[in-house]
């Protein structure tokens, strides 16, 4: 009897996985927020960086593996966008709610997937994606925002982007081998940039106790419950299910930072997610290429 409920389980599993990860990205996001006045954006993101490079290096062990000139080329660019990526992103949330720095930050693979294809459906979810981003802006006469911490957020979008273009390149690789070369590198972007800001302080215990949680919850755990899915779930399921992250971080910034969004920043959040979720959805209905 319990086999049977636990096979029955099984095909939600690989969904849970994904909401889980989404989630424990998001608390943890939060959590390192909580830093930035000890350590600052720049601190915060060499430690959250630092030991997740530290702990896939030890999971993964990459110096097995064979490391060709032109993979280690495609590695570091790879691994040096994500580095920068992760900086920008943590230097937005400096000045701009969470919710919104994640919705900004989308539009970068949201652009990588339009560009690859320019059928008249995909211009819908570019549309959306734009009208998220004009909600943004103070229509109802709110408080504006951040103009600094916007183009931070804009700088870790096309850092996404460019993220994806160069993983591809190194997309022959086992998973274990590129990512974890990729995070050593991007450590090389961010953690002299924070050793440069925080300086000793990084070095106090409470600190790194801090910035190694940070580190678990939002690099370690979601990185492994987003391979496990990917294992089990067609890559367009994964693909609706990781555009929430935008409403989700949204929402734990709202219970755990206090982050109150006005309506129309909540529905530039939700046309951010039809744009992902849409251009998710066309995307496999794309036409096979034609024989030679």
């Amino acid at each position: 009897m319990q086999n049977s409920r636990f096979a029955s389980l099984l095909p939600v599993l690989p969904v849970l996985a994904v909401l889980g990860s989404v989630t424990s990205l998001s608390i943890g996001t939060s959590y390192a927020k909580n830093l930035f006045p000890l350590i600052g954006a720049q601190g915060t993101s060499a430690l959250r960086v630092g030991f997740s490079a530290l702990f896939l290096l030890l999971l993964w062990r990459p110096w097995r593996w064979h490391t060709s000139r032109a993979d280690g080329a495609a590695i570091l660019r790879y691994g040096l966008t994500l580095g920068l990526m992760n900086l920008l992103f943590y230097m937005a949330l400096r000045t701009i709610p969470f919710g919104i720095a994640v919705a900004i930050e989308f539009t970068g693979p949201l652009a990588v997937a339009m560009f690859s294809s320019r059928r008249p459906i995909d211009f819908v979810w570019v549309g959306c994606a734009l009208t998220g981003l004009v909600l943004l802006l103070p229509l109802d006469g709110g408080q504006a925002l951040d103009p600094v911490g916007v183009l931070y957020a804009l700088g870790a979008a096309l850092c996404w982007a460019l993220y994806i273009i160069f993983g591809k390149r190194a997309g022959h690789l086992h998973a274990g081998h590129s990512v974890s070369l990729g995070l050593l590198a991007a450590s090389l972007v961010v953690v002299p940039v924070g050793v440069v800001h925080a300086g000793a302080a990084l070095l106090e215990p409470k600190i790194l106790l801090a910035g190694f949680m940070v580190a678990v919850v939002s690099s370690a755990i979601p990185m492994s419950l987003e391979m496990m899915a990917l294992k089990r779930l067609p890559k367009e399921t994964f693909g609706i299910l990781i555009s929430m992250e935008p409403a989700v971080a949204a929402l734990w910034a709202l219970l755990l930072l206090h982050e109150h969004l006005s309506g129309l920043q909540w529905l530039a959040i939700g046309c951010t997610v039809v744009a992902s979720v849409g251009s998710t959805l066309t995307a496999r209905r794309r036409p096979p290429p034609a024989a030679g």
